[in-house]
């Protein structure tokens, strides 16, 4: 099997010209973002940098030393100047007349506020003394690949002299605070020609006197590791390869089927987002020898484990390759033995005073033949868990090849993802939003209504799937809703909603890019008009075909991915004032309508025992933004009353009840309300959003 994983080096991207003229905080700023900008280098949110920099104090104008270290919670790579946090080093120093010893070493946490300079407000992370004590202006703490495969050897302290004799040194193990910060000094003093320290299981520290030096090393450091385990690795990685592959069109069917099977037995507290990754590095570890003895190790790297939990779940493919029915047969078993494995885990470690145990069910599901599954509360946060999963695969890939990996001790794990600093953070996170953890799909996502409903549930924090069949006006769509709510939340999906095919391999697509779905918001539509003389068979079928059998196929394709994930769902269909109000001259638009109604009506009948809940909005008149009044549409519906197309959203307004003109955001809201937990009690009801219409009243 190729390894084809540590083949480049890195590069050194640093450009004089870019930096010549930058303070020397904006030159701490494009460090950062360099190392940041491969994964290689760091992990999403993982490692920190930091420089001492002489600033003028605000209060005496004196110039004092002050250090400049990215802030909690932030991402080295795509932070901005606010990401850091600014304090006094004289105060920094003075804490260690304070410090109690390593059993009160979270206390000192507390104290890092009171040395904020300048006011400002952006909290310091735990890492904060590893930086402050170490006596060097400029400080890079990664976590790259090639080094944490050292550090997460059986071998760490040997292969670190081996590899890099005296220019970098060792520490053993032990966990992030203000003792590790001590010892970082306590090194640094001793071997003063020392550039770095490579952290037991945890990752690497590296110094320079200037912000370029600083980097140059880190990178010389890293490269320095790939290519000596290239050199010294065993060929091939893993063992080689155990069992094939499937090919990639029945991975993601595959993945299609399990993910919303997960995703029902893990999302009855909390919905669930998933993210499918079957990368070459995934396959070459799911598919080898040494498979089964890695992945109940778990990970190293604390980074590592806080956002994959302590090991992933094994999905058994069973011995003669994959079969599907098979797997979904025996995952409620494998969730539940995770679920009990876990709480025994947390029984084993916990202390006096440890927080609650926190949700039980695994994050990373590895299925041989098939890829990776994660699963989280958010898009970002399953995406970034799988890139972590595959920093821990190169990580065992590395340390296997030249001696054995090691994953960190139960009891240290435990301490670490209980830590009582870290559950302060979870608590300071923000209140989900309403649709948190929620996946919509919406018909017609392209059009006025479609669009202004997908910004709205996106708003609320679903993950939205556009489909239309309008490729251009739905690129559009999506770079609009992109560019408001990030690449995460947003995907879109060709699809004609008369052919089955694409239907149903559009709710595939939305089961593995999302895990499943929870609400189908159906809204698909074209208009016509024409006496019923001249309706001719092909406008009529084309009415019956779109707006009938369209929201058939959408709807019982929704119906069996709901069912099949058993945690309920939301359909709302736009149906139109029409489908209760007759019209003249639309006889084919206004009897497909109505079958839309009735159809809502029966799928909520059936749909009410497995919590499915079945509403309908009837618009009228929503002229701006909607491509059903593009075209032939508006002047026919002008030329029956007489009037210049451009007068008639003033005609509709007037002949309103309430004179009110009716937009697609009034459309959109009508559906989020149906589409939420605010209309839980809710199933085969009509909402008329047209500013009052008596013809169109439900009784």
């Amino acid at each position: 099997m190729p390894d084809h994983h540590h083949s480049s080096r890195l590069a050194n991207l640093w450009d004089f010209a870019r930096t010549e003229g930058m303070s020397e905080a904006e030159k701490l700023l494009y460090r950062s973002n360099l190392l940041g900008s491969d994964k290689r280098i760091t992990n999403y949110g993982g490692g920190n940098t930091s420089s001492k920099i002489m600033e003028a104090d605000p209060l005496t104008g004196a110039k004092v030393e002050v250090l400049w270290v990215k802030g909690s919670g932030g991402d080295v790579g795509t932070m901005r100047m606010d990401g850091f946090a600014t304090l006094y080093m004289d105060k920094l120093d003075a804490l260690k007349r304070l410090y109690r010893g390593v059993e009160h070493e979270d206390e000192m946490v507390g104290f890092l506020p009171h040395c904020a300079f300048n006011l400002n407000p952006r909290a310091a992370s735990i890492d904060t003394p590893l930086h402050a004590f170490v006596p060097k202006p400029h400080v890079d703490h990664m976590h790259p690949d090639a080094i944490i495969a050292i550090a997460a050897s059986a071998d760490s302290r040997a292969l670190t002299v081996r590899i890099f004799g005296s220019d970098i040194g060792w520490l053993p193990w032990k966990r992030p605070g203000f003792e590790l910060g001590l010892w970082l000094e306590k090194f640094c003093r001793e071997n003063p020609k020392a550039r770095g320290v490579v952290l037991e299981s945890h990752g690497l520290f590296t110094w320079g006197d200037t912000p370029e030096s600083c980097y140059e090393t880190t990178i010389e450091i890293i490269n320095r590791a790939i290519a000596w385990l290239e050199e010294n690795a065993a060929a091939p990685a893993f063992g080689g390869e155990k069992r094939k592959s499937l090919p990639a069109s029945e991975r993601r069917a595959a993945a299609a089927r399990l993910m919303p099977a997960i995703r029902g037995l893990i999302g009855g507290e909390e919905r669930k987002i998933g993210h499918f990754d079957d990368s070459d590095t995934v396959l070459d570890f799911i598919d080898s020898h040494q498979f089964e003895a890695l992945a109940p190790l778990g990970t190293s790297c604390p980074d590592h484990f806080l956002r994959t939990k302590i090991r992933p779940l094994v999905i058994e493919a069973g011995a003669n390759g994959f079969d599907a029915d098979a797997v979904i047969a025996a995952l409620p078993g494998a969730i539940a033995a995770y679920r009990e494995d876990y709480a025994a885990y947390y029984e084993r470690c916990r202390k006096p005073g440890s927080p609650a145990m926190r949700d039980p069910n695994a994050v990373v599901y590895l299925v041989p033949s098939v890829g990776m599954i994660t699963f989280a509360r958010d898009k970002a946060t399953a995406r970034i868990a799988g890139e972590f999963y595959v920093n821990a695969i190169n990580v065992m890939r590395g340390a296997s090849g030249v001696s054995s990996y090691r994953g960190l001790p139960e009891q240290e794990a435990f301490d670490i993802e209980y830590w009582a600093l870290e559950e302060a953070k979870l608590q300071r996170m923000p209140k989900p939003k309403p649709l948190a953890g929620r996946v919509a799909l919406v018909t017609g996502g392209s059009g006025g209504i479609g669009k202004a409903t997908a910004r709205r549930l996106l708003s609320e924090g679903a993950c939205v799937v556009l489909a239309d069949i309008d490729e251009a006006a739905m690129e559009k769509a999506e770079e609009e809703l992109t560019g408001d709510f990030g690449k995460d939340v947003v995907r879109k999906v060709d699809m004609n909603v008369t052919a089955e095919e694409q239907v149903i391999a559009a709710f595939a697509n939305a089961a593995v890019e999302y895990g499943g779905l929870d609400i189908l918001v159906s809204n698909a539509g074209i208009s016509s008009a024409a006496p019923v003389g001249e309706t001719e068979l092909s406008l009529w079928n084309r009415n019956m075909g779109i707006l009938a059998t369209g929201y058939f196929l959408v709807a019982r394709q929704a119906f069996r991915l709901m069912k099949q994930q058993k945690i309920g769902g939301a359909i709302v269909f736009i149906a139109s004032k029409n489908g209760l109000a007759a019209s003249p001259n639309a006889s084919a638009y206004c009897t497909a309508k109505a079958a839309e109604i009735h159809l809502a009506r029966c799928l909520a009948l059936e749909g009410a025992e497995f919590g499915i809940r079945v509403n309908t909005v009837n618009p009228d008149a929503v002229l701006r933004g909607s491509k059903i009044w593009t075209g032939e549409w508006r002047e026919q519906r002008a030329a029956a009353y007489h009037m210049a197309p451009d007068e008639l959203e003033e005609h509709y307004r007037k002949r309103s009840m309430l004179k009110r003109s009716v937009f697609p955001e009034d459309v959109a809201e009508a559906v989020y309300f149906l589409a939420s937990e605010a209309s839980a009690k809710s199933t085969g009801n009509i909402i008329n959003v047209d500013a009052g219409n008596a013809q169109s009243f439900t009784r």
